[in-house]
Order: structure tokens, then sequence, then C-alpha cells
């Protein structure tokens, strides 16, 4: 392998940047392929904790995204009426996590991952692609666009439905699991009436909420639903079709976020499913976050792509010369972080969309009802839907 190794990666999204950052400050050379015509997100809140604060904090990030973080106190839950039925307290949570966890939109975290890694790696924006072919010694790269490449390594940070997965390993039947359920996200119009609480609706199988951010607010529907035959991730007609005849009839204020749908150009769809492989790798091909691991809803996506691109990229450094080795380092360590979490979604679907009404009543009287430590532990383990060593070693 070449003395700086070149590296593609595939997607810009939280994983991406990060990952070329890391390689960068270890010699390699990044680049950084998207799709889409420049950063690309949803405005979904996530949060950055635990090894991810660690990370973010030795790229001098932690400062910016605590300017950008939301200002979120509480969580609520209101029955068709309006009326406070259940809350969690998420300063608590906040306390518990030693004031260290921060909760910021998709958005602004990709921007800030990328404005830190742009000036180390090359981006190539509005392409994608489109076949991959290796050898022992690196990797032809076509692209839909851009003239074909070689490089020493890819890897595949491109998500749920990653194109470098299905090229390099196989068809998404193989490794992409429905679990019966679906969420839709889209920003609305005119300013929140209350800006540090979200308000969650519950009926049975069926979730809406209203989470506030930066002024404004963002709702999200999540539902269960059969998995749809031909569904399709970039069809914004069919999306709106999806929500509207799954939230007919219902109350609160859904009939107005209905309209909203009607209307949206941005609204974001997407099945709720897990990704999961014997290998996260194939030679000199190999993945990160979702396009490895999806934890899908329930998870800590992006907290867990921000710590497995640091740990990659140590690993690679360590054995430059050896990347297979140094792949299964990387799987081995961080697989510690994911598969408690993956196996953790059954029970976490149960407690933030019940499929039953009594569900519904037991899980509000649970928040009443537990001490403050129990209600954060249940949070931050079960509910809060967020789109080496195995944790970041000194």
């Amino acid at each position: 392998m070449n003395t700086n190794p070149t590296v593609l990666i595939s997607g810009a999204g939280v994983g991406g940047p990060t990952l070329a950052y890391w390689l960068a400050e270890h010699g390699f050379r990044p680049t950084v392929v998207e799709r889409a015509a420049g950063l690309r997100s949803s405005g979904n809140p996530v949060d950055v904790r635990g090894p991810a604060v660690e990370v973010a904090e030795r790229m001098g990030l932690l400062g910016r995204l605590r300017e950008a973080a939301t200002e979120v106190k509480a969580m609520s839950f209101v029955n068709g009426s309006g009326r406070r039925v259940g809350r969690v307290d998420m300063r608590a949570i906040q306390q518990a996590a030693g004031g260290r966890e921060v909760e910021v939109t998709r958005t602004d975290l990709a921007k800030i991952l990328y404005e830190a890694s742009r000036d180390s790696a090359e981006f190539l924006f509005d392409d994608t692609i489109t076949s991959l072919r290796q050898d022992d010694d690196g990797v032809d790269v076509t692209f839909e666009k851009a003239a074909p490449r070689r490089f020493d390594l890819v890897i595949g940070a491109d998500g749920q439905h990653s194109m470098t997965r299905r090229l390099a390993f196989g068809p998404d039947s193989e490794f992409v699991r429905h679990i019966g359920m679906y969420v839709a996200t889209m920003p609305l119009d005119g300013p929140v009436e209350n800006g540090r609480e979200i308000l969650l609706h519950n009926t049975p199988g069926r979730l809406v909420s209203i989470h506030p951010v930066h002024g404004r607010a963002l709702a999200a529907f999540i539902f269960r639903r059969p998995a749809v035959e031909d569904f399709d991730h970039r069809d914004l007609e069919q999306h709106k079709r999806i929500v509207t005849d799954a939230y007919a009839g219902g109350g609160w204020r859904v009939p107005e976020l209905l309209d909203g749908v009607r209307a949206a150009d941005d609204l974001w769809l997407d099945s709720v499913s897990q990704v999961r492989l014997d290998r996260w790798s194939n030679g000199r091909v190999a993945l990160l976050g979702d396009a490895a691991s999806s934890v899908s809803l329930f998870g800590d996506g992006s907290t867990l792509a921000m710590a497995g691109a640091y740990t990659l990229a140590a690993e690679l450094a360590a054995t430059p010369a050896d990347p297979q080795s140094a792949f299964a380092r990387y799987e081995a360590a961080h697989r510690t972080l994911v598969d408690p979490k993956q196996n953790n979604v059954a029970t976490a679907a149960s407690l933030m969309v019940p499929a039953t009404r009594t569900g519904i009543a037991a899980r509000n009287l649970a928040t009443r009802l537990w001490p403050a430590a129990a209600t954060v532990g249940w949070v931050r383990r079960r509910i809060a839907p967020r789109r080496g060593s195995a944790q970041v070693a000194a």
C-alpha cells in the first residue's frame, strides 16, 4: 500500500466526514463522494453522547455543538384533547450524563463535521459510485459522473440504502430487515409555542410528535405498518399517501399536520429497518454506520457513526499495510457498542409506539410514577428516537 494510502468514503452525512477527518490526521488521503448536490440531511434532532462526545472534543468541535444545541427540557405525552398525561424531564437525562450530552439537529451536526474535514479531504458532491472492482492491491471505482479512479480502500458510510454495500456485499434483501414500522418527518411553518418541550401523542400503533428546534418545530410520524412492497425512499407522492392513509381520522393536531404533509415539498419517509451483516468488510471494502449495522429509529446512530469512524481510522493507522486486520479489529471493537442497541429494538418499539390503548396508558402512567433515575434510564435505553476498543482510546 502507498505511504499515504488513498481512501474513498461514500457518504457525507455524519460518519463519512468524521472518518475523513481522522484518516487525514493519520496521514491518509481521503476522498468523500456524496450523491446529493450539497450537504443533505434531515433536520431530525440527534444526540451526541458517550464516546461521540469524546470524539467531538478531540476534534475541537464540542463548543460549536453546544452553540448549535437545541433547548429541549421536557418530553410530554398528550391525549386527544392536548392534556398532558405523562412527562419525562430531559434535564435529568443531561445531568445523568454529566452535562456532556448534546442534542443538535442532524443538519447542524453534518455541517459542523463537514466544515471540520473539508480542508483535509476531497469532496465530490452530486455523484455516486456505480461499480467496484478490487484486487489484492486496490479498488477500481467508476462513478456516475466523475472519471474512473483507483483507491487503496473504499469505505461505505452511505446509510441504510448503501450503494457500497449493494456493490460489494450483495442485494439489500440479504441484509436489511423491516421491523414493521415507518417514520416520517417534516419541518413546520411558523414559530413554535413552547421551544423547550417535545409533545407526543399516541393512538394504538401510531405516534405523532412536535419537536422544537431553534424557534421552529419538526413534526414526526412513527407508525406500525407492514412493508410496502413497491416502496421507493425517494418517491415524495408515495410518501404523502402512506402517511395520510396511516393517520386518517386522527385527533389532537393530526388533521392540520396532515394538511402540511399534503402540501410539503420536504417530507422525509423511510421504513424502520435493521441492517445486519456477518462481516462488515470484504477485502479492501468496509462499511461504517448504518450501512454496516443500522440500529434504526431507536438507537444512537449518529453517536455510533462518530465512534465507529474514530475506531476505524485508528485501526487502519495501526496497520496501514494490513487493512483486513484493521477492519477485523474495528468490527470486533465496535460491535460491543452496536449489538446491544440492535437487540433492544422490540422493547423500544413497544414503549415508543404501543400497539394497544392499554399499552399507551401503562407507558404514560410509568412516566408519572417512576423516580427520576429510573425514567432517565428508560429514556436513554429505550425511547429516545434519533434517524481500538469499544470506547475512545485515551
